[in-house]
């Protein structure tokens, strides 16, 4: 080859080089940390788009004079990620400069035109073949991450990996466990806070304690950078609030939801689960802590040691306590008639840094400062039977007496069942109304005790049987509550047959969300009037978002199924729902 046609060739390859990358770039701005703290209005960053997990967006184009001409924009079937032959959809699509990624449902990430649906790429992980003979829940995918050009997830396999926001293609892949040794799975993915993806996961018993932690990874490497256990090491002294169980049997406090974080306090939060077995006379005994079980964790992002702790109650039942924690500046002034526990020393004039929400199965609301850990003021939503009481000068719980078990073969009828009073589906609050609004179920159980005392087989996790049921005197197992976040009053309520589930809020006065028959609807913050309504065909298991695109905004929910949502199909009174996975996006005409 002569050096004209060399150096020729070379132009050419140099062109097709730079046209490569122009189309990979095409005007994509990297996100950076100081985007992730103050997100732009039109794009949709993380799972619950702000580090505050309010769910809340301050786009008004859709509003509540207009709400009512929603159409559908474009719809995308998704994968199954089938769980025992159920396919399972809980996901998040993050949004950024027009370009939606869609985690699906078993290993699969697609980048979509936000606006038009159009598939730009689709990334699927080969699962190992021998993975369901060590974990028999898995392919839950609720959401991703994005940082710099990089969508950052947790699989399956127990890796965490970053993908080319351009391509698709693996930039780097971490295992963070062995699932063979470990088999513990991530139901929910990582957030990036500072530069490091925090992720926390499931640990059932037979992956060990040491299964049982949140981790940090250098979002640009993948390297790991540190982990917080979540059980107690046996001390040898009195301080062991496990009481002296031999570390290889202290099982199954796990993180498996994604946490909240203060930039200005530099605080994570992040809320724990149960022990395994669950009810405490199996264990040490009824009068132990065992840390850090349904607890809420302050963490210090940049080394993972712990600023506070708060433990909601001691667990005998499943009802554990790893759900969004809203960070809200407010003032604090619970109303006695509404809020049954309240801090003697709250100051009703001065506005307080609080976590707030409902972290827990029992669908009780708690409010904490959040720069100290106090508890402010405690409240139940749904029935519950199992706190009696919260001391409210210290916050220490009383669980009532005769919801505790003494014995293998006891039966107890605890109320909310195993699925929960609230679950993993997400409230949201809105600064409109300084409310919080949330998706909650109206349950029961009979809960009988299978272990013997002495409990050391981990394959019998909570070490009962449950049967569930709906709570006497209630004709509909789903509510909507709205809730003020300064007096803790009941602002409205709406009942719907089947499981309420996730919810979005906007700055159109709006309030997103959907149930397990399908229905999708558009709320009045102010009054609950339902403004909006259409049936999707399957449950509405996604998280809703909205974003806008070229200045026009949309509201986008998936569908499809879940363990937890399955369960409640026997309440309803038509024909059941359908199970597809599909990602819906609608907009004014």
């Amino acid at each position: 080859m002569t050096f004209s046609r060399i150096r020729k060739t070379m132009f050419f390859m140099g062109v097709l080089a730079a046209n490569l990358c122009l189309a990979q770039d095409n005007g994509y701005v990297p996100v950076t940390d100081d985007m992730l703290r103050d997100p732009d209005p039109q794009d949709w960053l993380m799972f619950r788009r702000s580090y505050d997990a309010w769910g809340f967006s301050p786009l008004d184009q859709i509003n509540r004079t207009n709400v009512g001409n929603l159409e559908l924009v474009w719809s995308a079937e998704m994968h199954e990620g089938v769980i025992n032959s159920m396919p399972i959809q809980e996901g998040t699509p993050l949004v950024h400069d027009g370009m939606m990624y869609l985690p699906n449902p078993g290993d699969v990430i697609q980048a979509r035109d936000a606006a038009t649906g159009e598939l730009q790429w689709e990334y699927v992980r080969q699962i190992p073949e021998d993975l369901n003979d060590y974990l028999s829940f898995n392919k839950t995918n609720r959401n991703v991450a994005i940082y710099d050009d990089l969508i950052i997830y947790t699989t399956n396999d127990a890796h965490i990996l970053a993908l080319d926001v351009h391509t698709g293609a693996i930039r780097w892949d971490t295992r963070i466990l062995d699932y063979r040794t470990h088999p513990s799975f991530h139901s929910s993915g990582p957030v990036v806070i500072n530069g490091l993806a925090i992720s926390g996961r499931n640990c059932e018993p037979p992956a060990g304690p040491e299964a049982c932690f949140i981790a940090a990874h250098d979002a640009q490497t993948g390297n790991e950078v540190w982990r917080l256990n979540l059980i107690q090491a046996p001390t040898g002294d009195e301080t062991d609030t496990w009481g002296g169980i031999p570390w290889e049997q202290r099982w199954h406090v796990g993180a498996w939801m994604v946490p909240s974080y203060d930039p200005e306090l530099d605080l994570i939060y992040m809320g724990t689960s149960v022990t395994a077995p669950a009810p405490k006379f199996l264990l040490a005994g009824d009068d132990r802590e065992y840390l850090y079980h349904n607890s809420t964790l302050a963490i210090h992002p940049a080394d993972g040691s712990l600023a506070w702790h708060y433990q909601h109650l001691v667990d005998h039942w499943d009802l554990d306590h790893p759900f969004e924690r809203l960070l809200v500046n407010t003032r604090v002034a619970p109303n006695p008639e509404a809020v049954p526990w309240i801090n003697p020393a709250i100051d009703p004039d001065r506005e307080y840094r609080v976590i707030t929400g409902i972290p827990g199965k029992t669908g009780v609301v708690y409010t904490l400062d959040r720069e100290t850990g106090e508890f402010l003021w405690a409240r139940p939503t749904v029935f519950q039977n199992v706190l009696q009481d919260i001391d409210g000068a210290t916050g220490k719980a009383t669980v009532n007496p005769d919801a505790v078990f003494s014995e293998s073969g006891q039966q107890l009828e605890i109320c909310p069942a195993i699925a929960g009073g609230k679950n993993w589906w997400e409230g949201t609050y809105s600064p409109l109304t300084n409310a919080m609004y949330y998706g909650l179920q109206n349950t029961c159980m009979d809960l009988t005790v299978t272990a013997e005392k002495g409990f050391q087989d981990p394959d019998e996790l909570y070490g009962f049987f449950s049967r569930e049921k709906m709570a006497a005197g209630r004709e509909n197992v789903g509510t909507y509550h709205a809730i003020s976040a300064e007096t803790g009053e009941t602002l409205w309520t709406y009942d719907v047959a089947g499981t309420a589930l996730s919810l979005v809020s906007t700055g159109g006065g709006l309030v997103f969300g959907g149930d397990i028959e399908g229905n999708f609807r558009a709320f009045d913050q102010q009054t609950g009037e339902v403004l909006w309504e259409v049936n999707l065909g399957s449950s509405v298991t996604g998280y809703p978002i909205t974003f806008a695109v070229d200045g026009k905004q949309y509201i986008s929910v998936g569908t499809g199924t879940s363990v937890t949502t399955a369960g409640q199909v026997q309440y309803l009174k038509g024909a059941p729902p359908g199970t597809e996975g599909r990602q819906f996006v609608f907009a004014l005409p």
